[in-house]
């Protein structure tokens, strides 16, 4: 990893620092800025009418792509495993779809999902709530790997790098995570080469991604090419830095991990071209939508047509898909003309329900707060 601070090759010119600017948050009337337009444009949300599938299309799924897609021959492609191991391993995208293959359905979500609702708003890609899919994955199990290689018995993180390159907050790097070594042996954890049944996309990590089930986003490593495990916790930039809950600048934070739990409402109705605000006719209308969390299964959905003022039970579909994928629920309303605010919140096996209000940090991250779908409903 090379610190921005370093100018000896350029002596008389700019540093790479010079185009990455620190993290701050909005001022009060600051709208949108181009930086963040030209982030969203690269970077989409699933369309929230696209809650009706069970598994999101490919080119639905939301992404957040770091830096830019880097250029791959799935042909030369190679995974090694190294570091505080007693064999290194090297692996081509043949030898791992030789072995053992997996499916699993997974709902990954951006940690930073719900940041341009905040207020003060954290200055970045600016979601909403639509930083969200669910996909079937295939690959091979990572631990039978790790267990081939020899895990050294002092080794604490392992350290996943991808081919994507960049500059962020004055460092040039590779795109860097790390897992704690226990959670990177969970039979569950992933190196994948299928999307739905169908080889990655470019945008979605081909050849070869992590999936994490449970975490964040940020944790499944795309277009991964080294796992390295270290006997010292990695301090690199996406683990130590970003991607950390901190109340001010000064705050160490505590990391981001698992996904908070979740609900949103597929919006009924048709929608208002700019605002999105919805219209509905009156009369029975079934509400639906998704859950999900990273901590335990969803165990219960609530749903409220007056803004929080009060909620209903929503019946659960049950969960064929397995832990980590999102669930559907589903409620009956009788809609009667007026203004109505929808919204939906989870609670999970482990007891966490979602805020209605904002839990604010600096980062803008795990912001889980209730969805606000608005709604008009006409008179005849």
């Amino acid at each position: 990893m090379t610190t921005l601070d370093d100018r000896t090759s350029y002596p008389t010119g700019p540093a790479v620092a010079d185009v990455s600017g620190p993290s701050r948050l909005a001022e009060p009337d600051e709208t949108i800025s181009a930086e963040e337009l030209q982030l969203a444009a690269r970077n989409h949300g699933i369309p929230l009418e696209a809650l009706r599938y069970d598994v999101t299309p490919a080119g639905l799924h939301y992404l957040l792509i770091h830096y830019d897609i880097p250029e791959l021959d799935p042909a030369a492609h190679t995974l090694t495993i190294g570091g505080a191991v007693d064999r290194p391993l090297t692996f081509t995208l043949a030898d791992l779809r030789e072995r053992p293959r997996v499916t699993r359905q997974v709902t990954l979500e951006c940690a930073g999902n719900g940041r341009a609702l905040l207020h003060p708003r954290p200055v970045s890609q600016p979601w909403l709530v639509e930083a969200v899919g669910n996909a079937e994955w295939t690959g091979t199990p990572l631990a039978p790997l790790l267990r081939e290689a020899g895990v050294d018995p002092d080794a604490v993180d392992v350290v996943f790098t991808g081919a994507d390159h960049g500059v962020e907050r004055g460092i040039e790097q590779d795109y860097q995570r790390a897992l704690p070594v226990a959670d990177a042996l969970r039979e569950e954890v992933l190196l994948a080469y299928e999307m739905n049944g169908a080889p990655l996309l470019p945008q979605h990590g081909a050849p070869l991604r992590l999936i994490v089930p449970g975490w964040y986003g940020m944790a499944h490593v795309k277009w991964v090419h080294s796992v390295e495990l270290r006997t010292e916790p990695f301090e690199g930039y996406q683990n130590a830095v970003a991607y950390r809950v901190r109340r001010d600048a000064d705050d160490p934070g505590v990391p981001v991990t698992r996904i908070e739990p979740r609900a949103l409402v597929r919006p009924p109705g048709f929608p208002d071209f700019m605002s999105r605000r919805r219209v509905l006719r009156p009369g029975p209308c079934t509400l639906d939508g998704r859950a999900w969390s990273g901590h335990a299964p969803v165990v219960a959905v609530e749903v409220t047509t007056d803004g929080g003022q009060s909620w209903a039970p929503a019946e659960l579909d049950p969960a064929d898909a397995g832990d980590f994928a999102w669930r559907r629920w589903r409620h009956e309303w009788v809609a009667s003309p007026g203004r109505y605010v929808l919204g939906a919140r989870a609670t999970d096996a482990s007891g966490r329900t979602q805020p209605v209000e904002q839990q604010w940090n600096r980062g803008g991250f795990a912001n889980n707060m209730v969805q606000r779908v608005e709604v008009v409903v006409p008179a005849e």
